[in-house]
């Protein structure tokens, strides 16, 4: 059912109480990726302009609940949005639930912003405990869910302080709109053929996402770590290749399942191999079908590649999670570049792209390819879970349309 987004609030001298994702790579004292402190952007402008006043909501790392830890401190992110923003954001205490941020809250002017402190230093976070929620509820005249990367996650600020704020709008921001819209829409009613590529280390990780969206898909390519698994499960010779042995069975069934469905799975032919699974060490060689004793394969090869565009460029709707091979090291990155490039040819001639989150978002901005594809996700996890048709409380539970 359609939800209720921000743009349906009178927010003038509210405050608005919104769940961001700023979980953001941090190395050395510097963010290394702002990409979601800048798809939050267009909701936090859209409350300021319109004389509402912003209290942001966020996660950093795993401080599992044990109070302030410097290293986890949102106070980098508040500086960044300040930056993007062009004003300045409030960054009122090490304690999100403290008498300085609650006073911070109290003091605020229309169009104000302030970031409080990670809510995950509060054991209640992760409990999802009434007293801390009920505390966080108090802050807000409405409660805006614009934090898709953390969407699947029943945690305090994405479900119990909702739950506070019964009978105050509860609505969703523009980027968990865009991401229901192109991660749910699409699959809902693709446009035909519909491709999906799934690749990354684990058949485990990816079982619950084939099984939903084979009876919908026209194909499933599969690439990464996980390909040796279903090769090994068709007797091929996979030399030192990551095999997942307890879900050799699994593979095989979802093997039988594409042969008697009318969806196609595809499986690399060939492979780029080495001795070592490090960049700069090991003999590299491309094996065609049966990988040698003593090598791995760590990326599809050449032949494969060809095969894989082909078959995406045809494609009217894309849905790629996970890549091709250790994309990280140049040696081999080719094979997730080249799959990235044919999506994006494939957008070009008018095809819906959607990838999703994780390290296929890591990928695509590393080949500079993320302006090519129609949606690039903020959440690897939750658009996974989005992709093996889970429902999220976080968004049940907010208001409809």
């Amino acid at each position: 059912m359609a939800k209720k987004t921000i743009a349906a609030v009178d927010v003038r001298s509210k405050r608005v109480l919104m769940r961001v994702d700023f979980n953001v790579p941090i190395e050395d004292g510097k963010i290394t990726d702002d990409r979601r402190i800048r798809e939050a952007l267009p909701t936090i402008k859209n409350i300021v302009d319109r004389g509402g006043k912003v209290i942001l909501m966020s996660h950093l790392g795993r401080p599992e609940g044990k109070g302030y830890q410097a290293e986890f401190s949102l106070k980098i992110a508040a500086d960044k949005l300040g930056q993007l923003l062009g004003k300045p954001v409030g960054f009122p205490s090490t304690d999100c639930t403290d008498e300085k941020s609650s006073s911070a809250v109290a003091s605020m002017k229309d169009g104000d912003v302030i970031l409080l402190e990670n809510v995950r230093f509060q054991a209640g976070e992760k409990k999802g405990e009434v007293g801390y929620c009920t505390r966080l509820a108090s802050y807000g005249d409405v409660y805006l869910n614009d934090a898709f990367g953390t969407s699947h996650r029943a945690e305090g600020s994405m479900v119990g302080v909702p739950k506070q704020m019964s009978g105050k709008p509860r609505v969703m921001g523009f980027l968990v709109e865009k991401e229901m819209k192109f991660l749910h829409g699409a699959i809902a009613n693709p446009a035909k053929p519909f491709v999906v590529v799934l690749g990354g280390a684990k058949v485990s990780d990816k079982l619950a996402c084939v099984e939903n969206l084979m009876p919908k898909a026209d194909m499933i390519i599969v690439g990464g770590a996980m390909a040796y698994t279903f090769l090994a499960a068709l007797g091929k010779k996979v030399g030192n290749s990551r095999v997942e042995q307890d879900r050799l069975g699994d593979a095989k069934k979802i093997i039988d399942h594409a042969a008697r469905s009318k969806c196609e799975l595809l499986l690399p032919v060939d492979h780029v191999c080495s001795t070592d699974f490090r960049e700069d060490a090991g003999d590299i060689e491309v094996f065609d079908d049966q990988i040698k004793d003593g090598f791995m394969g760590l990326d599809i090869g050449p032949k494969t590649q060809t095969k894989y565009a082909l078959a995406l460029r045809k494609a009217k709707t894309i849905v790629w999670n996970g890549p091709m091979g250790v994309f990280e090291w140049a040696p081999f990155a080719t094979g997730t570049q080249q799959v990235a490039k044919a999506i994006v040819e494939a957008t070009k001639g008018g095809a819906t792209s959607i990838v999703g989150g994780g390290d296929s978002a890591a990928a695509v901005e590393k080949f500079n390819l993320a302006g090519g594809m129609s949606h690039v996700s903020t959440g690897g996890g939750a658009s996974l879970e989005l992709l093996e048709g889970k429902q999220f409380e976080s968004i049940e539970l907010l208001d409809n349309a």
